[in-house]
C-alpha cells in the first residue's frame, strides 16, 4: 500500500523543499541550482536564469529535440528565447512539478541530493 502514495510523498516532499528554498529572501547558490533544474526539466529549457529581484526567468527553450545528435557538436538547436515573470517564486516553482514516471524518478534525484534524504522507489 505504501508504494500507492509513493508519488505523492515525493510531491509532498519536493513541494516542501521548494517552499523551503524560497522562505530565505536571498538565495542561495545551492537553492538556486534547485530552481534552475526545476525550470530546465519543466520547459526544455538549455539555458535559465533568474533574476530574483527584478521576478523575471529568462531561459532558452529548446523547441525540436530530433536535432540533437550526441556523437556529433550541435552548433544548431532550435530554441526559443523567452523571458516570464513571476508574482510568487514558490507558487511559480510548484506549478512546474509534473507527475509522471520519468519526472518523479527525477524528483527524488534532487531530493537525494538537496535533503540527503533517500526515497525509496520500489514497485510492487
Amino acid at each position: 500500500m505504501e508504494n500507492s502514495t509513493l508519488p505523492m510523498r515525493i510531491k509532498k516532499e519536493i513541494e516542501n523543499l521548494i517552499s523551503k528554498s524560497c522562505a530565505n529572501q536571498k538565495a542561495t547558490d545551492k537553492f538556486e541550482t534547485l530552481h534552475v533544474a526545476l525550470l530546465k526539466k519543466y520547459y526544455n529549457a538549455a539555458d535559465v536564469s533568474i533574476d530574483y529581484h527584478r521576478k523575471r526567468v529568462e531561459m532558452d527553450i529548446v523547441m525540436d529535440d530530433t536535432q540533437y545528435d550526441p556523437q556529433k557538436v550541435n552548433t544548431y538547436i532550435p530554441t526559443l528565447h523567452a523571458n516570464l515573470l513571476f508574482k510568487n517564486l514558490t507558487d511559480f516553482l510548484k506549478s512546474c512539478i509534473e507527475m509522471d514516471a520519468k519526472s518523479l524518478g527525477f524528483y527524488a534525484g534532487l531530493l537525494r541530493t538537496f535533503t540527503k534524504k533517500d526515497v525509496k522507489l520500489t514497485i510492487a
